[in-house]
């Protein structure tokens, strides 16, 4: 009875922790680090055992590299009840009280619930950071140690799902209010520390077109796996050109593309994308992982690897150093 008792206290505390961290910021930890873990792609279809190898994996990832946040870019669940697949998805996170963001993709939608009604039900869920978000889109402020100063920035943003325009199809973009609303924000905080961009990254799910082109570029450096074209919108609307202008994203980190690993630097931003996450439902060479990114506070730059599902650790690279010219 005393163990149980004991069990019971233990799961009361992760879950007050974890609802005290739905504010849109955490911090670096007490080494001045914070590691951040990519999940994407993990298309979750509830009742189907293969998803399993997507639990397996996640817990795995979570136990070797202890992130102090995650980030799922989209694709998270693919089956009906669109809510036991999110339950599923998120419980290795949950369980272990780590505060994470969610931005869909676009599949999430397709099944039972509305793209409103996802973001709704995961607001509620326990460590979220979503939850004040009073868009699709919202930036989380990462402080200091010692939590007197922000220090650096993540952008969760939501790339939509297919083309809206009659005619033209694929998949969709960055529409010109959310552009609007990154101008507007990243002025907001680079206003507020005296006039310098802070270090930031951005998670969506859909590449930008200039995924392409930087790696079909000649003698333009890729780290990684390239086993698809990226699979992005028809058209360009100006979300990577507004991230130059502003000076803030050291790196974009995306899915969609189930066999695309790599990395790849353009215009002085370095294109990532994650490992894909997910099990035996969709389309994939059979390797799953996760991608790691790692802040060290006061440094414009991040480390960055995948870790694979068998424990394995590829494509380390550190930006920009590795990227300079000797």
């Amino acid at each position: 009875m005393k163990i149980f008792k004991n069990l019971i206290c233990a799961a009361a505390v992760c879950m007050a922790g974890l609802a005290g961290a739905s504010a849109q910021s955490v911090s670096f930890n007490k080494d001045g680090k914070l590691k951040i873990v990519q999940f994407t792609d993990i298309h979750w279809v509830a009742g189907k055992p293969e998803t399993a190898d997507a639990a397996a994996n996640m817990n795995r990832i979570l136990d070797e590299e202890k992130p102090d946040i995650v980030v799922y870019t989209g694709d998270v669940t693919t089956g009906k009840p669109a809510t036991e697949g999110l339950d599923k998805a998120l419980e290795p996170v949950i369980s272990r009280g780590i505060p994470y963001a969610v931005t869909f993709g676009n599949h999430d939608d397709e099944q039972d619930l509305t793209r409103t009604q996802l973001y709704e039900y995961i607001k509620k869920k326990p460590g979220c950071l979503d939850a004040k978000a009073e868009g699709t889109d919202f930036a989380i402020t990462v402080t200091s140690a010692d939590g007197k100063r922000t220090k650096a920035v993540l952008y969760v943003m939501d790339s939509n799902a297919y083309s809206t325009i009659k005619g033209l199809k694929g998949y969709g973009w960055f529409r010109r209010d959310q552009i609007d609303w990154y101008a507007r924000k990243s002025k907001e905080l680079t206003d507020a520390n005296g006039g310098t961009p802070l270090p930031a990254l951005a998670f969506f799910h859909i590449p930008f077109p200039e995924y392409n082109e930087a790696s079909t570029s000649i003698n333009n450096p890729l780290v990684g796996q390239r086993g698809e074209n990226a699979c992005s919108p028809a058209i360009n609307t100006g979300m990577f050109a507004a991230m130059l202008e502003a000076g803030d994203v050291m790196g974009t980190f995306v899915g969609h593309d189930h066999v695309n690993n790599y990395v790849t630097p353009w215009h002085g931003i370095l294109l990532c994308y994650g490992q894909f996450t997910g099990g035996k439902t969709t389309y994939t060479d059979g390797r799953r992982g996760a991608r790691v990114i790692e802040l060290t506070e006061g440094d414009r730059g991040f480390n960055t690897w995948i870790r694979m599902s068998d424990g394995s650790v590829v494509n380390r690279v550190a930006w920009p150093g590795d990227f300079q010219k000797k």
